[in-house]
C-alpha cells in the first residue's frame, strides 16, 4: 500500500472517523476503538484530549503517522502491536516480539488465583508466586499488584521476553518483589511456591494456520504452538510444578476451549486434588484449570 498524506488538513475527528470508515470496510469489528487508539498515539492525546481537540487540524507530520499505523492496521497488524503497549489487569505491559499479547481471557488466570486464595482452608495470600512461560510478565505482575508481601519468579525459555517482562516489573514499580530467570517451564524453579501460573501454548499444531492473522502472523509460534493435540507443554509443565509446589499449594493454568478436562486428567495422574471446578471466561469457556497440592 502507498502511503500518503491524505489525513493532511483534516479536524481529528474527522480524521478518526475516516480511519474508523477505513477499518469497518476491511471487516475489522473493533474499527471504532482500533480508530480512536490509534489517534490518541499518533497524535500524543489521551481520551479527553481527543474530545478536547476535535476540530483541530491535523499536520503534514501527524497525517503520515496516522497513514502508517492504518496502513499496518490494515495489513492485519494488531493495535497492540503497532503501540507496542497492551493494557491488562488495568495495568499497562511494553510488549516486544517474543512476547504474547496479553488478552482479557487470561485475566480469568488472576481472577482464579485471587479466589482460590480467599478459600477458607488457607492460611492467608500467597507468600511466593511463580509464572511459567512468563512472556511480558503480565500474570505474575498483575498478582504481585494485588498481593503486596508476595514475592514472584517468571521463567520463560526467551531472554528478549524476560527483558520484556523486567522492564515491565520496573515500569510498574514491582522489580524488587519479581526476578525473571531463562528455562524451560519449571525445571529451573526451587521451591516451595504457594501458588504457580501458566498460560502455556496450547494451540494444536494443525491449528496454526488457520488462526486469525492477527495471532497467526504477529504472536511468537513457541508461545502458541501446544504440539499435535496442544498437551505438550501441560504434560512438561504439571509433573515439574508439582515438585515446587508448597503443601496446599496451588498450580493454576490457562486452557483451549475443549482442553480442560484433559489437563485436569494430567494433573489428577501427577498428584494433585482437582477437586475445583475450571473457572469460565466471559464467553462460558472453561479458561482457569487448577489442581492443589495436598496439605501435610
Amino acid at each position: 500500500m502507498t502511503v500518503n498524506t491524505a489525513f493532511a488538513g483534516q479536524a481529528i475527528d474527522t480524521a478518526r472517523r475516516t480511519l474508523a470508515a477505513q477499518f469497518r470496510r476491511q471487516g475489522i469489528d473493533s474499527a471504532e476503538i482500533d480508530a480512536r487508539l490509534l489517534v490518541c498515539a499518533g497524535l500524543d492525546l489521551d481520551l479527553t484530549a481527543l474530545i478536547a481537540a476535535s476540530a483541530r487540524r491535523i499536520t503534514t507530520d501527524e497525517a503520515g503517522i496516522l497513514e502508517s499505523f492504518m496502513q499496518r492496521r490494515l495489513a492485519g497488524e494488531p493495535v497492540a502491536r503497532i503501540l507496542g503497549v497492551k493494557e491488562f489487569w488495568g495495568l499497562l505491559f511494553q510488549l516486544s516480539p517474543a512476547t504474547l499479547v496479553p488478552r482479557p481471557d487470561t485475566e480469568t488466570i488472576v481472577e482464579f488465583a485471587l479466589e482460590i486464595s480467599r478459600r477458607e482452608d488457607n492460611v492467608g495470600p500467597p507468600r511466593r508466586i511463580a509464572d511459567i512461560g512468563t512472556g511480558s510478565g503480565a500474570i505474575l505482575l498483575a498478582l504481585l499488584s494485588e498481593w503486596c508481601d508476595a514475592t514472584g519468579i517468571g521463567t520463560d525459555i526467551s531472554l528478549t521476553a524476560l527483558h520484556t517482562a523486567a522492564h515491565n516489573a520496573q515500569r510498574l514499580g514491582l522489580a524488587s518483589r519479581a526476578t525473571f530467570i531463562a528455562g524451560n517451564y519449571a525445571a529451573a524453579l526451587s521451591g516451595p511456591f504457594d501458588i504457580i501460573v501458566s498460560n502455556p501454548p496450547y494451540i494444536r499444531t494443525s491449528e496454526i494456520a488457520a488462526l486469525e492473522r492477527e495471532v497467526r502472523d504477529y504472536d511468537p509460534l513457541l508461545a502458541l504452538d501446544g504440539g499435535s493435540d496442544g498437551l505438550d507443554a501441560y504434560r512438561a509443565i504439571i509433573p515439574q510444578a508439582v515438585q515446587v509446589l508448597a503443601p496446599g499449594g496451588a498450580l493454576i493454568v490457562e486452557a483451549g476451549h475443549d482442553q480442560s478436562g484433559s489437563i485436569l486428567q494430567l494433573m489428577a495422574a501427577a498428584g494433585l486434588t482437582v477437586s475445583i471446578p475450571p473457572k469460565l471466561d466471559l464467553a462460558g469457556i472453561p479458561r482457569a484449570v487448577a489442581g492443589l497440592k495436598t496439605p501435610r
